[in-house]
């Protein structure tokens, strides 16, 4: 038989710094849910969403981002529109992980039958206050075969 000791060594300001991260994810993702739930009956389409964005430079992993969003989406016309927002758990690679807050809107519309045209603009919060927020922006052309 093969005996293999396994020694884990957790501290307690370790733990109570996750669950910490824990109880602030969960807090802004439920004051996100309770922003939309008030309004979501005159809302086109509230939904959750839940992604994780990790990242890589050549074979080395450099972490993830995940986003605890809530939002809704519906339609003016032809185009198609959403909005979400809830926490981001930012998980850099070596690093401390830090739960900011976070949110993205788009807006897509078709330009002919097989061609469809998109757009978002998003932002991430740095939990910092010395520290601005990230921002960024998208668009694209799809076209369907």
């Amino acid at each position: 038989t093969c005996r293999v000791s396994i020694h884990l060594r957790v501290t307690t300001p370790q733990v109570t710094k996750r669950i910490k991260q824990m109880f602030k994810t969960a807090i802004a993702t439920l004051a996100a849910a309770a922003a939309v739930a008030a309004p979501s009956a005159a809302l086109a389409g509230p939904y959750v969403n839940v992604e994780t964005n990790a990242g890589w430079t050549g074979s080395d992993y450099t972490g993830a981002a995940t986003d605890f969003h809530v939002g809704y989406e519906g339609t003016a016309g032809a185009a198609a529109w959403y909005v979400q927002g809830g926490a981001t758990l930012v998980s850099p690679d070596g690093g401390e992980s830090d739960t900011v807050p976070s949110g993205k809107a788009g807006l897509g519309f078709p330009v002919t039958d097989a061609l469809g045209a998109y757009g978002e603009v998003s932002f991430v919060g740095s939990g910092d206050d010395d520290i601005d927020r990230g921002y960024g922006a998208k668009l694209g052309l799809k076209y369907s075969f």
